[in-house]
């Protein structure tokens, strides 16, 4: 069995979603092929994946939405790429479809969640399922008149597929499909934990360490706010934290997750992956506030009832005003389910070889 997994180039949550879904089905079937057909940076995929041993095809899907930073949206130059993406797209099926003809094996699609693999699965005639929080026509139908064209396309290539793993911290996803209900989809940290602290130099009170990740693009730190939290050694990609009394760069080939264990708080934008990542491993969240995405309110209003916080205005972040000092206010319901990335990697299993993917639970919707 091949598993052709078609992931967004939007953001690295995407990435990050998809593989800890895979992972799984590599331990369950352990002979099967993935194939991860993206335009996501292979190291990153790598670092995402482990040991668990996957080819990548390098493929743009899908467009998104064009940022200019980590919390800002371009709306026109979204428009322009669409429109750019529309052209090229008859291209790439054709290209994809007569390398996975030439596989000549049983091959399921997994989307996570370009449209446009609803038309690489009809040319196919080969199974397909979304792997999902939202969809880019619920995006788009936000972005104001222009984007409702792109919206109406993208919501009937949705409802061409056979199969939604519905993850948690979601918009509506009105498709018409069968729907497996799925916990939070979050890989596991996988590092000595010991080692990372002592090589970091952490203190052993992880509620004063904070790591800092604003995804792909990042967000850019002054690095004298540091100086305003002497008591808190501060972790992340920035390249601002080299040198700093209590920075710390991240390692190579070491992910925010497998640090998380050894944070109490982390600093980041709205990001479905981030928030699943903290939410397993008891990391409160200091959020940034988003405009300009429909996904960032909703994010927002899932970690006021799920998990430990504190928002943050952007003005508050680049002033340092970072409430580091102030307790985490609680859920104001209670944690989610943390086994979501099993659930979905079963009912992929069960589609390819021909099983029924929606177990009749209380969790599943039709």
């Amino acid at each position: 069995m091949l598993i052709h997994a078609c992931i967004s180039s939007h953001g690295f949550g995407h990435g990050a979603r998809t593989a800890a879904v895979l992972t799984h089905v590599a331990a369950l079937r352990p002979d099967w092929r993935l194939v991860l057909s993206t335009g996501l940076p292979e190291g990153f995929l790598k670092l995402c994946f482990g040991a668990v041993p996957f080819e990548h095809r390098p493929c743009r899907w899908d467009v998104g939405v064009i940022q200019a930073d980590a919390l800002g949206a371009d709306g026109p130059a979204t428009l322009a790429a669409l429109a750019a993406l529309e052209e090229e797209l008859p291209e790439r099926v054709a290209r994809e479809a007569a390398w996975l003809e030439a596989q000549n094996r049983p091959t399921l699609l997994l989307a996570d969640v370009p449209p446009a693999a609803a038309l690489l699965a009809r040319r196919l005639g080969v199974p397909l399922a979304w792997l999902a929080s939202f969809g880019w026509d619920t995006i788009y139908g936000a972005m104001g008149e222009a984007f409702q064209p792109w919206a109406e396309r993208h919501r009937r290539l949705y409802a061409q597929g056979d199969l939604l793993l519905h993850c948690p911290l979601s918009l509506p996803m009105d498709w018409g499909l069968p729907e497996v209900r799925l916990g939070l989809t979050s890989s596991r940290p996988r590092l000595d934990l010991q080692g990372l602290a002592r090589d970091l130099d952490l203190p052993r009170d992880r509620r004063r360490v904070v790591l800092i990740s604003f995804g792909g693009l990042g967000m850019a730190i002054d690095p004298a706010l540091l100086a305003r939290w002497p008591d808190h050694v501060f972790i992340g990609p920035d390249p601002a934290l080299v040198g700093l009394p209590n920075g710390r760069p991240l390692p190579e080939g070491v992910r925010p997750l497998d640090l998380m264990p050894l944070a109490g708080r982390l600093i980041t934008k709205p990001g479905y992956s981030s928030f699943c990542e903290a939410f397993s491993q008891g990391v409160g969240i200091h959020l940034v506030h988003r405009e300009g995405f429909a996904e960032a309110p909703v994010l927002e209003k899932d970690l006021r009832d799920h998990g430990w916080h504190r928002l943050l205005s952007r003005e508050q972040f680049r002033r340092g005003d970072w409430e580091l000092d102030l307790p985490l206010r609680p859920p104001r319901r209670g944690p989610l389910p943390s086994n979501g990335a099993e659930t979905a990697a079963r009912a992929i299993v069960a589609m390819a070889e021909g099983r029924s993917a929606v177990p009749m639970t209380g969790t599943v919707r039709i």
